[in-house]
């Protein structure tokens, strides 16, 4: 069976797969791991497909969509109850669910599409909230060691949009882990954890540090993303996209020093600094919109890019490419993309 993975992406680019195995339950899941690790065979495993951009020439071996579903309040014996998903709930609907049974913990992680699975390997975050911060434990298969372990959290190698999912790869390049279920401690409550992100404190009314209701800051959050196309819509081609496309780097004191006065700049850990990705690129001068034919920056927020229609995989890492080339002339400044880019590279041709 052959597929095309622009049909599995939010990017919706990518060309045909080998074969497609879609795996609804965890036996199913692990058995074509397993098969095609066993065979030898190039492995893809997709989730919600928000954080891909797959070259055009598309995958050539074998790409296992994960659809299991499944959420349960479990007692994991740490003595409160924990939230465990399965990898391919939705995570939308995970914070939807907790809000609406007054669980915080996850309210400014809303509006972020893609698979429950994927939100450990990348440590996602969004709004002061990183997913590493309520992981009581994951459960994965281990490639390496063909069998399933449950790591807790302090096992995992959280870091900013990284983790020791992202980390840890098999010679070929490809993950070592794959997430089974995620386990969430969340906590009992009406009111938010403290708001952290002062885009948020504003618009919630608060100041930095201050709770407020769960569904109040949910729904915020919401509104917030929607004005910079980062919700999808199938009406809005700016929310064509895989999210933020760089991380904002995180930089020493003497190259943060390096940068103009007015560049907004944050404490991180080590004595660095993390400056704003979005900040660099519009400082640089790409403007919302920028871009050729179908693949542009957003012109909602610069730290989009977008298939407005029937871009191509190697239009987008050519924009990417602008634009990360760009920043690095105007503030010697290297930006590293987000999503995982598969059989592409921003300093070579494509691959694969």
């Amino acid at each position: 069976m052959s597929t095309t993975l622009a049909d599995l992406t939010t990017l919706r680019v990518g060309g045909p797969a080998a074969r497609l195995v879609e795996a609804t339950d965890e036996a199913e899941l692990v058995d074509a791991v397993r098969s095609a690790d066993a065979a030898g065979e190039p492995l893809l495993v997709v989730g919600g497909g928000s954080n891909l951009l797959v070259s055009d020439e598309g995958f050539p071996g074998t790409v296992v969509h994960v659809a299991t579903r499944g959420t349960a309040l479990v007692d994991c014996g740490c003595g409160y109850p924990t939230l465990a998903l399965a990898a391919g709930e939705p995570w939308e609907g995970v914070v939807d669910r907790a809000v609406e049974e007054s669980l915080a913990g996850i309210e400014c992680l809303a509006g972020i599409p893609g698979s429950t699975g994927a939100t450990p390997v990348q440590n996602v975050g969004a709004y002061g909230q990183e997913v590493g911060d309520t992981v009581e434990r994951v459960r994965v298969w281990d490639r390496l060691e063909s069998r399933v372990r449950t790591l807790p959290a302090g096992d995992c190698g959280f870091g900013y949009r990284t983790s020791r999912f992202k980390r840890e790869r098999l010679a070929d390049g490809s993950l070592r882990y794959l997430v089974l279920t995620v386990e969430l401690a969340l906590r009992p409550a009406e009111q938010s954890n403290p708001v952290r992100y002062a885009e948020l404190a504003r618009a919630l009314g608060v100041d930095e540090g201050q709770r407020a209701p769960l569904a109040q800051v949910r729904d915020t959050v919401l509104e917030l993303r929607r004005r910079k196309g980062m919700v999808l819509d199938a009406a809005d081609p700016d929310t064509r996209s895989a999210g933020s496309f760089f991380t904002n780097p995180v930089l020493d004191a003497p190259a943060a020093a390096a940068l103009p006065e007015q560049a907004p700049r944050w404490p991180a850990a080590d004595g660095r600094v993390k400056v704003p990705a979005a900040w660099l690129i519009s400082a640089a001068g790409f403007a919302p919109g920028h871009g050729r034919g179908d693949a542009r920056i957003s012109t909602k927020h610069v730290l989009a890019l977008t298939n407005r229609g029937s871009a191509t995989a190697a239009e987008l890492v050519a924009l990417a490419r602008e634009v990360r080339d760009g920043v690095a002339e105007r503030f010697g400044v290297v930006l590293e993309p987000e999503p995982a880019l598969v059989g592409l590279g921003l300093d070579a041709a494509p691959v694969g």
